[in-house]
């Protein structure tokens, strides 16, 4: 490699410089859009300055001694959405017209500043319209001719709750294996599962079933896809590079999407917010860290949305995105904040600061009122559960009472549905595992304790205004507790390090009904209707032992499916049910009338299931012995070649008379040794 470079270096004469330049047949084929896309980006656009100035409409008229404060005022207002370089406020009679104009850097902080500013509330009398200085130009041009808007083709999918029309009501779940490499969406059967879709590199990392269960979302490196109907066809994609994480509006019109590659200061890209039916783009926004995902959080309707930073709660409204008029609720200190599934009720907690107690406040969407406010004292900690229908809200809080040591934890419950929202408190001493609501009830579990003398307790929130602690089982292998959807049932899992233990409950009357294990599970996923119950090892916690295994609810294992290097299982969801209450009381008020018939369907399922197995025997049966005459013809058919590639020796039947064998023995001299007798002494 030196003597080539020297043997270059020599070409060229003292103090000559070598040409750097291409020969005159060279074609650069590479753009300048590939090379500096970056610095592209940033490259000034042609313009005449208008584009990045604003006009304010509806500003307080002032006169002279009253003019600066109000530039103050909207310099504070304007100025969080990028540079002013440039502000003119017309006059007329000594007082200033009602309008103003505020000149930014760039079209981009211009266009933001219109976006988020119009229609903010400055006090009773005063709400600002606010556009772009070339809006009138485009205004002013504006056709008198009606046109009409262009037709788009319709697009069929199919039905897109076709799996709720099962005649055996069988629920579908997705499943991950190969490492990733295939995906299956699978109907669940007794004896074995269904296969409905089975496809390789479906996705690049895991799927997502959208909360009524209409879409299947897979990931891939430049953005998401929505899948669904019968046969799985793709009926949405949204382009995002990089993208890791996802999440739906519970009404499944909107999704969000985070990615860490793509964000500019000036564009807005980590997270943004798509509508699922048009697949456009709703909105942008800046994302510091994902560490609490979702980062948005969704009121039960899907109307609001908010997100937390810092001091500040941020609540924004659909289909606008804008910002709940036009302002976020500033808060000191705000730790966290979980919207009721039932109400457009959000609930939010701010620790202690100095002589100010911390205090849980629930205030009401959209106007604001705070309905219930409670100070709480020497915290540590709070969590917020919301029980399911949004009936009950549970803060957990870690206290450190004054003159005694470690920490002590008062679970406040809060009675939404009574009048001025009583609370009532229950303490426990012991350190908590973990808690959870029964979703369509009022009762709760509780695991309390440290290894190996865990404790699960169940508490009943009655109408008297008590709360009763209904039974305690001591000395548990669990970490984790599991409630069935419909209630009444739950799974108490040791998962992981406790390697796989489970306990079967009914809290009717709070017996185990069974205790199992699935060694070393990784996860407990219950099935919409509350029927049966998947444990799973997945082979991204343990690359081992990868299988999912299917029990009812009461305990009894129906089946072991082991999958190569399995990953994941999602059951689909089913959307809420259509039948009132009253329509659901009567069923169960007549279901020994409808259990007779699904009894005699499952003894019909069973018979048929056996004569199934007995054709299915006998016609493997069959084609062995077809395949035994193919082949023993096939053999006859080939003696003639046997006879000639052997000689003529018929070798059929060498193995037939072996009784007629005759044994000879040979023997072979191999070597001689002669040892002297003298050499043994």
């Amino acid at each position: 490699m030196r003597d080539t470079v020297m043997e270059d270096e020599v070409e060229f004469e003292e103090g000559e410089e070598p040409s750097f330049s291409d020969p005159e047949d060279f074609e650069d084929d590479i753009s300048d859009q590939e090379l500096l896309e970056d610095v592209l980006r940033e490259r000034p656009q042609e313009a005449d300055g208008i584009d990045s100035v604003i006009v304010v409409d509806n500003v307080p008229q002032v006169g002279p001694e009253r003019l600066e404060k109000l530039k103050n005022v909207i310099h504070k207002i304007f100025s969080k959405f990028g540079k002013i370089t440039n502000e003119f406020y017309p006059e007329a009679d000594g007082k200033t017209k009602g309008y103003i104009f505020l000149e930014y850097t760039s079209p981009g902080q211009a266009a933001e500043a219109v976006k988020n500013a119009d229609g903010y509330k400055l006090d009773k009398q005063h709400t600002f319209r606010v556009n772009i200085f070339t809006d009138f130009d485009k205004y002013m041009n504006i056709s008198d001719e009606w046109e009409t808007p262009e037709k788009q083709p319709f697009r069929d999918f199919g039905n897109l709750r076709h799996w709720l029309e099962d005649p055996d009501c069988r629920d579908q779940y997705s499943v991950i294996f190969e490492s990733g490499e295939r995906t299956g969406i699978f109907s669940n059967d007794v004896k074995e599962p269904i296969l409905v879709e089975e496809r390789p590199r479906w996705t690049e990392t895991y799927v997502r079933w959208s909360p009524k269960g209409t879409y299947l979302a897979t990931f891939h490196q430049r953005g998401i896809a929505l899948w669904g109907g019968e046969k799985f066809k793709q009926i949405q994609r949204f382009s995002h590079q990089g993208v890791q994480l996802i999440d739906f509006s519970p009404c499944e019109r909107y999704v969000v999407t985070f990615s860490p590659l793509m964000d500019t200061k000036e564009d807005p890209q980590a997270i943004i917010i798509w509508d699922i039916l048009t697949g456009q783009k709703k909105r942008g926004f800046h994302c510091e860290s994902s560490t609490h995902w979702p980062i948005f959080k969704w009121s039960h309707d899907g109307k609001f949305f908010a997100r937390m930073t810092q001091d500040t709660l941020s609540i924004y409204e659909t289909p606008s995105m804008g910002l709940l008029d036009k302002k976020s609720l500033k808060i000191s200190g705000i730790k966290d904040f979980s919207w009721s599934p039932g109400d457009n009720i959000i609930a939010f907690w701010v620790p202690e600061d100095k002589d100010i107690p911390a205090r849980v406040t629930l205030m009401q969407m959209p106007s604001r009122q705070e309905i219930r406010v409670r100070n709480l004292f020497n915290v540590v900690d709070c969590k917020l559960h919301w029980q399911k229908n949004g009936d009950y809200l549970c803060v957990k809080v870690d206290r450190t009472p004054k003159g005694t040591q470690g920490v002590v934890t008062n679970f406040e419950i809060f009675r939404m549905r009574e009048k001025q929202v009583p609370v009532d408190v229950v303490e426990m001493k012991e350190s908590i595992i973990a808690f959870a609501w029964e979703p369509n009830g009022s009762k709760f579990a509780v695991l309390h304790g440290e290894s190996p003398r865990i404790n699960v307790s169940f508490y009943h929130v009655k109408n008297n205004g008590k709360i009763e602690l209904i039974k305690m089982f001591d000395k548990q292998q669990a970490n984790s507790i599991f409630w069935s959807p419909q209630g009444q049932f739950l799974v108490l899992a040791g998962l992981r390090s406790m390697n796989g233990a489970l306990a079967f409950v009914d809290t009717s009357d709070c017996t185990i009904m069974n205790i199992a294990e699935h060694y070393m599970a990784s996860d407990v996923e219950w099935d919409p209707t509350g029927r049966y119950v998947v444990t799973s090892v997945s082979w991204w916690s343990h690359k081992v032992d990868n299988a999912f295994w299917v029990w009812t609810f009461q305990g009894r294992l129906l089946q072991k499916n082991i999958k190569d290097r399995f990953c994941q299982l999602l059951w689909r969801p089913r959307p809420p049910t259509l039948l009132s209450q009253e329509q659901i009381k009567t069923i169960k008020k007549d279901l020994k009338k409808y259990s007779k018939i699904f009894e005699q369907k499952d003894r019909l399922s069973q018979s048929k299931a056996s004569k199934e197995l007995v054709d299915k025997r006998r016609t493997m049966q069959e084609d062995y012995r077809k395949y035994r005459e193919d082949a023993l013809k096939m053999y006859q058919e080939q003696r003639p070649l046997r006879l000639q590639l052997r000689g003529g020796v018929d070798t059929d039947d060498l193995d037939s008379n072996v009784d007629d064998w005759e044994e000879e023995t040979i023997e072979f001299f191999i070597n001689e040794e002669i040892i002297p007798i003298g050499d043994l002494a």
